[in-house]
């Protein structure tokens, strides 16, 4: 057995020095697994809900945009592109404009055809009492044939501004253009028909100026 030597046992022992140093790092190796552990541990924090949400495009920012568009689309045409547009667009201006005229024609001639028949039926109206006396000699005298020349040319004259006169005797009555100023029984008619014609009627297409006052035959009862 050896003998012991305390000096050589002190001086193996490390120093104070060096075990502090040694001491150090494995503190501050330790502190960044805490932090991690606790860091796992904590609850994460919600993040804000964002309940903004986006405006919808204003019909305003829509038109604007599609201005826009087509100002662009138009700045890309070429010259030819932009003479056919132009060309398009005074066409299209032009077939409006000659709609609106047709309609404007249409409604003048309407309108100038309504007066031109007023104003025929004014003066067959004030004919009438002339025409009915003309009928009369007609029919209960002899006419000579200057009277009787005079009488045709009235009569020309009216049917040239579309008068039509009407009335016989013998033809059916009917209400919605003869007059019945009297009733007469008649054993031998079988229905209402005229009798007499007491003056005659006259109309202007469908539309009826004076209906034919006239004397019906009626069947008896």
């Amino acid at each position: 057995m050896s003998d012991f030597n305390k000096d050589e046992y002190l001086n193996d022992l490390p120093d104070a020095d060096e075990l502090a140093g040694q001491a150090a790092p494995a503190a501050d190796e330790a502190k960044p697994a805490e932090n991690q552990a606790s860091d796992q541990s904590a609850p994460k924090a919600k993040e804000p809900a964002d309940d903004t949400k986006p405006e919808a495009a204003k019909p305003d920012d829509a038109k604007a945009d599609t201005e826009g568009d087509d100002k662009a689309a138009e700045d890309t045409l070429t010259p030819l592109g932009k003479a056919k547009k132009e060309a398009a667009d005074y066409l299209e201006a032009l077939q409006r404009e000659r709609a609106e005229f047709i309609n404007y024609r249409n409604r003048a001639k309407k309108e100038q055809d309504r007066f031109r028949q007023h104003g025929i039926i004014d003066v067959l109206t004030a004919l009438l009492p002339a025409l009915d006396d003309i009928d009369r000699i007609r029919e209960h005298s002899e006419m000579d044939d200057s009277f009787k020349a005079v009488a045709a040319k009235i009569d020309k004259a009216f049917e040239k501004f579309g008068v039509e006169k009407f009335g016989e005797k013998g033809e059916d009555f009917d209400p919605t253009k003869h007059d019945a100023i009297l009733h007469k029984p008649d054993p031998n008619a079988e229905k209402e028909t005229v009798d007499t014609v007491v003056e005659a009627g006259y109309r202007i297409g469908d539309r009826v100026i004076r209906a034919a006052r006239v004397v019906v035959a009626s069947p008896q009862a």
